[in-house]
């Protein structure tokens, strides 16, 4: 018995059953930031120049970075209310040591980061082992965390950041050069590990996708990831006699490292595998052998372990650290991007990648707004108003799905 070789068209047809059935992913958040884009782009044609290309990777690093440590929690179907004053917490603590206390960055980052790891392990502890729901420990942890920074800072005194090598996170941009060659690099991996697997599974008889879909895949990768790099290696500065201002965001590459690690985590390892299990049906997951408890209590540390670094990242753009970092508006945009991106509330169903394309749109929204010189009120209002509608097409979708048999 022989297997039909798998067609460009048949994938098509496959790919839109699947959309019509409900499972529809990011396919929501990525045209809705097309749709943004273009219509910011047509009030204000300033939104599509270098300089504020550059201006929306560092404005929506660190509320992006925390959405990647959110995706972990919601897919147990769980919430992190905390997340955004942890990571405050985290970069008081940076802040002190490097200023006050006179340590290296490298501690002092060190210090932060386990602050944000020690912030998981009590949080996990609480709700896998006690059994206190997590709304109510992230919901007191959040109220608690804004007293433990003005403890931090001293009564909500600006703690400067002046490391020449924080500072450059969030404020610096690497070399034209060195950004065509980490594209170049990337690029390579990428299809190097698509065609291998493709191969792998080609010669084992295994279910496929075809090679025109992969093949596909590599060159849309290659001109998105390359007309952003050569739009931000523009001369972006307006005086280039007092300085020259080009190149990527030292922040990029490091958002592109987060999102393969933790990509490679969820999608390629028995630990990812074992969360999706947990969020999909927890009592069979128990049944099956898996730790539940431990894979609880691990995903609030990986959430606050991302959020100590989405803190060192904000404290590296504004300079500075007080008692509004990792407040305001962070949780709530960090909440919205992972579900506008697509991961689901209810658990279970959720990528690293939309904790990005999630972050884009909010970006967007912030920037955008901005140009137009909206009012604070109006940027709440539309991002509530997306993040409500990604909400309700979760769960049609989801309804969808199971009334059609994809779930």
């Amino acid at each position: 018995m022989t297997t039909a070789e798998p067609t460009v068209r048949g994938h098509v047809q496959d790919y839109l059953r699947r959309v019509r059935g409900g499972d529809i992913g990011s396919l929501p958040a990525v045209l809705g930031l097309i749709a943004l884009c273009v219509f910011f782009g047509v009030m204000r044609p300033a939104f599509f120049s270098a300089g504020n290309f550059a201006n929306l990777f560092t404005q929506g690093a660190a509320v992006t970075i925390i959405a990647m440590g959110l995706v972990f929690v919601l897919l147990l179907g769980e919430i992190d209310l905390s997340a955004g004053y942890a990571s405050g917490v985290c970069a008081s603590v940076l802040a002190v040591l490097l200023t006050y206390q006179g340590w290296p960055w490298y501690a002092a980052t060190l210090a932060a980061l386990a602050t944000g790891a020690v912030i998981g392990v009590s949080i996990g502890f609480m709700v896998a082992k006690v059994g206190i729901p997590s709304f109510v420990v992230t919901l007191a942890a959040f109220l608690a965390f804004q007293g433990v920074a003005l403890i931090l800072i001293k009564g909500g005194t600006n703690v400067p950041v002046r490391d020449d090598v924080l500072l450059a996170v969030s404020n610096r941009n690497v070399p034209p050069a060195l950004g065509w060659a980490l594209f170049a690099l990337g690029v390579l991996i990428y299809a190097g590990i698509q065609l291998w697997q493709w191969r792998n599974r080609h010669r084992r008889g295994l279910i496929t996708d075809p090679l025109g879909v992969v093949l596909a895949r590599i060159g849309a990768l290659v001109a998105v990831v390359g007309t952003a790099v050569y739009v931000l290696n523009l001369e972006r500065s307006r005086n280039v006699l007092i300085t020259s201002l080009k190149g990527v965001p030292v922040v990029v590459p490091i958002i592109v490292l987060l999102l393969v690690i933790l990509t490679f985590v969820l999608h390629r390892t028995a630990y990812g595998r074992h969360v999706y299990a947990v969020g999909g049906n927890r009592e069979a997951a128990r049944r099956a052998g898996i730790n539940v408890d431990r894979i609880r209590i691990s995903v609030f540390v990986i959430c606050s372990f991302m959020a100590a670094i989405g803190g060192v990242v904000a404290a590296s753009r504004a300079a500075s650290v007080d008692a509004n970092t990792g407040g305001s508006n962070v949780l709530l945009y960090a909440v919205g991007a992972a579900v506008i991106g697509g991961t689901s509330l209810f658990g279970g169903k959720g990528r690293i990648i939309d904790a990005v394309i999630g972050g884009a749109v909010v970006a967007v929204i912030d920037n955008g707004m901005g140009l137009m010189n909206a009012s604070a009120g109006a940027k709440f209002a539309w991002t509530g108003a997306v993040l409500l509608a990604a909400a309700s097409i979760d769960a049609l979708s989801r309804r969808r799905a199971a009334a059609t048999g994809l779930r």
